[in-house]
């Protein structure tokens, strides 16, 4: 036979190879999901990630009338979490509930990553901004921000701050660098860790964001001296923003997303982004969610990668800086 021919016939092969696995990817995705699904969240339970994966699990079992599941996978810094997804069957059954940190900062922090963050995940949609907030017990002399910084810098390295994620940790790296002051990093392990801290005065103050202190903040048991964006925060309406009383440290939020495994096909990838999206439109989980001061943020998966490859040049120079280092 002439190679022109099996030339054609080749690629006839290959187009009919490519149209099918495309009518397969649209019938799984038309049947998805048929089984329950499971949201990995990297950190303990009562945490800003965990209050929102359960939050969207519930309505998306209600929608579509199979169990979503909450893992609460914690440990190293998000990566243990991390690592099970991205190892997971590309399928659309397992997802992560994704900090900021696990995607933008763990591979500058880590020689020898266990998963890529930028090749390893299927970016589905961001799902909320958090608010950071600057805490102390309400029972501490500390009643602003410049009251702060004065007995940091009339006892530099006595006081010290908790911080449960990698950017509320860098936070404090860059209030100290912002401010002129030296105050100590205790590390926890998530946000409720930090709030305990702060309860029982194991800490001066703490960077966080206000899920697992809500009902602290509104029971007068906590002070919270700064905001770290304008957003208005309803349970303490008058307080500023940090850069009022440090004008060199710029605007920080904590943010989440979802994504799934690598090579999860595109249609589930669309069908799980328009429900997510759909979900956190609805004003009474969105009225919900941002009374925990989750503030949701839904993207396109297009728009997502785009904003995690962004972030991720904006911090790998705050960690360079910081000479922060896990291994």
């Amino acid at each position: 036979m002439h190679p022109r021919p099996i030339a054609l016939a080749l690629v006839s092969i290959q187009l009919c190879v490519s149209l099918i696995g495309a009518a397969l990817a649209q019938e799984r995705a038309d049947a998805f999901p048929s089984r329950a699904i499971k949201i990995v969240v990297p950190f303990p339970a009562g945490g800003p990630s965990d209050v929102l994966a359960r939050i969207i699990g519930q309505k998306m079992s209600e929608d579509w009338g199979q169990p979503v599941v909450v893992e609460n996978r914690v440990g190293a810094n998000t990566v243990l979490g991390a690592q099970q997804v991205a190892k997971a069957a590309p399928d659309g059954y397992t997802l992560l509930m994704a900090i900021d940190s696990t995607l933008t900062m763990n591979q500058y922090l880590y020689r020898a990553l266990p998963y890529d963050p930028f090749n390893d995940f299927a970016p589905v949609s961001l799902t909320a901004k958090t608010m950071l907030l600057l805490m102390v017990n309400a029972a501490s002399e500390m009643r602003s921000v410049k009251t702060l910084i004065a007995k940091a810098k009339a006892a530099p390295g006595k006081l010290n701050f908790g911080a449960g994620t990698i950017t509320s940790k860098l936070t404090g790296y860059l209030f100290n660098k912002a401010a002129g002051v030296e105050t100590v990093l205790v590390p926890y392990n998530g946000s409720t860790e930090v709030a305990q801290g702060v309860l029982t005065r194991s800490v001066d103050f703490s960077f966080d964001g206000p899920s697992a202190s809500l009902s602290l903040i509104q029971g007068g048991q906590f002070r919270v001296l700064a905001k770290f964006d304008p957003r208005p925060f309803p349970p303490a309406p008058d307080v500023s923003v940090i850069t009022a009383d440090v004008p060199d440290l710029d605007e920080i939020t904590v943010w989440l997303g979802l994504v799934a495994p690598k090579g999860t096909p595109a249609p589930i990838v669309d069908k799980l982004h328009a429900e997510v999206a759909k979900i956190l439109a609805d004003p009474a989980i969105k009225s919900k969610a941002d009374a925990s001061g989750l503030y949701p943020a839904t993207s396109t998966p297009a728009e997502f990668s785009a904003f995690i490859r962004k972030e991720a040049e904006r911090w790998s120079t705050v960690v360079k800086d910081s000479g922060m280092k896990y291994d």
